[in-house]
């Protein structure tokens, strides 16, 4: 009975999203929404990586 309380408990957890890559994330994502151009984007990145 123990047993099946704790899978019961451990089925309720609740995961937490991947976490985000932080800049480079959010440059993707206004790439996407067309808030910056693809030249931009692309320069951006490249700093980033740098």
């Amino acid at each position: 009975m123990l047993r099946g309380l704790r899978i019961t408990g451990q089925s309720r957890r609740r995961w937490a999203p991947a976490p985000r890559n932080g800049a480079l994330d959010i440059f993707r994502e206004r790439y996407a929404r067309g808030e910056i151009s693809r030249e931009e984007y692309e320069s951006r990145r490249r700093d980033l990586a740098a």
